[in-house]
């Protein structure tokens, strides 16, 4: 009687034991099922290195293709003819001589990727481009997603912030696209906004922009039938102190294969 009494209450345990190592498979299978069913989640966000749509690195030569006489020779004073000062720029480029022809001030942000000029592009970190030019040996720092800290000192090349501008999506008939989304296509261009600038010129005969100055750039790349690669770079130079409407430019760089023809002379 006591060994029935016993097979039963073990029959019993071993019934329960199963019965829980059931459930523990189905709550296990239903946790890995709901698991599953969770979208996955966004990927990390991409440096802006990693990110980049386009690729400016490796050494350019500028091409002058227009404008020769006030890129390529130092103009005589007093011509700033298509430079839309105001009469307080015009005071100032008119006190130039030929005494400062070279200074380092036609060097700065808002006249430097005029300049007939190599430059070096590559990245000194993920998220900081780097420009060298062998025009008057200067470096300028693109830094991305940061803006200039409080008290951040002027230069000649300022604070210049950088962000990607990416391809999108054209538009369809009246401005809708209709279906399913679709993804942006590759490619965009980098727009830099550089602000924290001393007194600069736009020419080498001293034509001002001051330090109040803002200068945006949208740097394009893109290449020609020949195989040639190049980028553009339009440059923006708005300036109430001396200029009456902005100062738009565009300026062409042809890729070279290697550094051989660097060659970085400074300005005074």
């Amino acid at each position: 009687m006591n060994h029935g009494i016993g097979g039963f209450r073990l029959r019993r345990h071993a019934r329960t034991a199963i019965h829980g190592v059931l459930a523990s498979v189905g709550l296990a299978g239903l946790a890995l099922t709901a698991q599953a069913a969770q979208p996955p989640g966004p990927p990390p966000p991409q440096t802006p290195k990693a990110g980049a749509p386009i690729d400016l690195t490796g050494y350019w030569v500028s091409i002058v293709n227009e404008e020769w006489r006030w890129r390529m020779v130092t103009p005589p004073k007093g011509d700033y003819a298509s430079v839309p000062l105001n009469p307080n720029g015009r005071r100032v480029a008119d006190t130039w001589d030929t005494s400062q022809d070279g200074s380092c001030k036609a060097y700065g942000a808002g006249g430097l990727m005029r300049m007939p000029t190599r430059v070096h592009i590559t990245w000194e970190g993920e998220d900081l481009l780097k420009i060298e030019t062998d025009a008057g040996k200067q470096t300028r720092r693109l830094v991305f997603g940061k803006p200039a800290p409080a008290g951040t000192a002027s230069s000649l090349q300022g604070y210049s912030m950088a962000q990607w501008n990416r391809t999108l999506v054209p538009l369809g008939l009246m401005g809708f696209n209709f279906g399913p989304p679709r993804p942006n296509p590759p490619g965009g261009s980098l727009q830099v906004v550089t602000t924290n600038l001393t007194d600069g010129w736009l020419r080498k005969n001293g034509v001002p922009y001051s330090a109040n100055a803002k200068v945006t750039e949208y740097f394009d790349r893109f290449p020609s039938t020949n195989g040639d690669e190049w980028f553009m770079v339009t440059t923006v130079v708005e300036d109430p102190q001396y200029l009456f409407e902005p100062f738009v430019t565009s300026s062409h760089f042809k890729r070279e294969k290697d550094g051989e023809k660097w060659d970085p002379a400074a300005c005074k």
